[in-house]
């Protein structure tokens, strides 16, 4: 990369830096630290939502997509529109107003409100879990980039300055950090898209004319994709909108319940179509740019065995000039880092309130609570960076720390919000066998019915265990 890119790439990390520092003086307490204060506007809970939930993996991971099916892949994010707006109607409402009357930080708490003590440990467990490896996810994107952008640097490295980087300014800024960082980060990512790499990438490639001539025709199609692909997808992303812990700390930060409900229709907008079709369009051109032998010069002759999520890095290096470049590979980082910090924070918050909390809040005040809450976030990110360097695939891991939470978690705040006669006995024994029934399934690699998702069979069996559980609960009490 030439000094002007590398110089507008530090340039862009520095004042990512400086924003966690100046909130680092802002925050006062753990509300300042995991809900920001309970005041924040529409717009940048909007964008943050939606920068946290398709940031590097998915903006990564769509140009995989595009790479290997084309434009069905958009289809993808099409599942986030729909989980936003049912979370907007049905989840919203319940929650934003729990929230204010019980002055809650995370969402295990909810399981603590509706059910008990014991329940809101194992949610937070499983949330922590979760987050750790979704974290994992967003470092390993931006170290796929980085390793892809950046001549003469490797994986390992590239993931080491990811995390840092990332870790530290989100150790220092808490959730304010995080919403203005993302904001700032969804628009220079946007910017990007629209400005520069769409653009010069269709020209580069040849235009509409060699699309065509060089991938599939079913490429170009938005029926590319099997049935079972949907319902992975959605069975998947949808419920992810009800169990997010990251979503939990947005709609707590919000003033009122018309500002959280406005910023989720925002974040379903530009989830699909907006950064759907562009990811995949990008990853698309990768794919014409890769056929056409334009990475060869960069090493990579056979592109019968190139890991799709390559594809779109690979493109931008091969295509933009000095100067855009930087302002690209920044871009790209900043959709990565905008979902990393928001799973760390996540993570964090789970484990300081509704692991630790028990120990470490008694007798204690506000101001030292906040610092055990950086002293956890740090090692959190820590131990999301030593495990993101033992994965290779960014989309595959942060969608089973998606199947992993949401099987287990689904069910019981369904029931907890629509259903609050159920049993804690019921939502423990949900949690614990959905979760451990979709982990053991994947693991195992078995080969399951139809092609469906390990985190549909895990659903089930969490339903069917709260539903025979709570009947058993009530039979034993009459």
């Amino acid at each position: 990369m030439h000094i002007i890119d590398l110089t507008i790439f530090i340039v862009y990390m520095i004042i990512m830096l400086g924003v966690g520092f100046f909130f680092l003086k802002k925050n006062k307490s753990t509300d300042d630290y995991y809900v920001g204060g309970r005041n924040m506007g529409s717009w940048h809970i909007g964008l943050s939502v939606v920068a946290t939930d398709v940031g590097g993996g998915f903006s990564i991971g769509l140009g995989g997509l595009g790479f290997a099916m084309g434009l069905s892949g958009s289809w993808m994010l099409f599942t986030g529109l729909i989980g936003a707006w049912l979370a907007a109607v049905f989840l919203i409402p319940k929650v934003h107003k729990l929230s204010g009357d019980v002055q809650l930080l995370t969402f295990p708490q909810i399981f603590a409100h509706f059910y008990n003590a014991k329940v809101a440990l194992l949610a937070g467990i499983i949330s922590a879990i979760g987050y750790i490896g979704f974290t994992s996810s967003q470092i390993l994107a931006g170290a796929k980039l980085a390793s892809a952008s950046f001549v003469n640097l490797d994986l390992n490295t590239a993931l080491l300055i990811m995390g840092v980087i990332a870790i530290v300014y989100t150790v220092m800024g808490g959730i304010k950090a995080v919403i203005y960082t993302d904001t700032i980060q969804w628009i220079i990512l946007m910017g990007g898209l629209i400005f520069i790499g769409i653009p010069i990438g269709y020209m580069e490639i040849g235009g509409y004319e060699a699309i065509k001539a060089t991938v599939a025709p079913e490429f170009l199609r938005f029926n590319n994709v099997e049935w079972q692909t949907l319902v992975n997808w959605a069975i998947t992303i949808i419920p992810i909108w009800f169990v997010g812990m990251t979503l939990y700390q947005r709609i707590y930060s919000c003033r009122d319940e018309k500002t959280a409900k406005k910023a989720w229709f925002i974040a379903g907008l530009f989830e699909w179509p907006i950064m759907a079709l562009m990811g995949v369009m990008l990853g698309l051109f990768g794919r014409v740019a890769a056929d056409q032998g334009m990475f060869e010069v960069l090493g990579y002759a056979d592109v019968s065995n190139l890991d799709p999520e390559l594809g779109l890095p690979l493109l931008l290096r091969s295509i933009l000039p000095v100067g855009l470049l930087g302002l690209m590979m920044s871009a790209y980082f900043s959709a990565i880092m905008s979902t990393a910090d928001s799973c760390l924070m996540a993570a964090s918050g789970n484990l300081l309130t509704d692991v630790l909390g028990r120990w470490l809040y008694t007798g204690k005040e506000t101001k030292v609570i906040m610092k055990y809450g950086q002293w956890l976030t740090l090692a959190i990110g820590i131990l999301a960076l030593i495990l993101a360097l033992y994965m290779t695939d960014v989309l595959e891991l942060m969608l089973y720390s998606y199947a992993f939470m949401v099987s287990g978690l689904f069910v019981p705040i369904l029931a907890a919000l629509y259903y609050p006669k159920g049993s804690s006995q019921a939502a423990f024994l949900a949690m614990l066998i959905g979760g451990t029934t979709t982990l053991t399934l994947i693991l195992l690699g078995v080969n399951l019915p139809l092609g469906l998702d390990a985190n549909i069979y895990g659903i089930m069996a969490s339903l069917f265990t709260f539903i025979i559980t709570d009947k058993i609960v009530k039979l034993n009490k009459t």
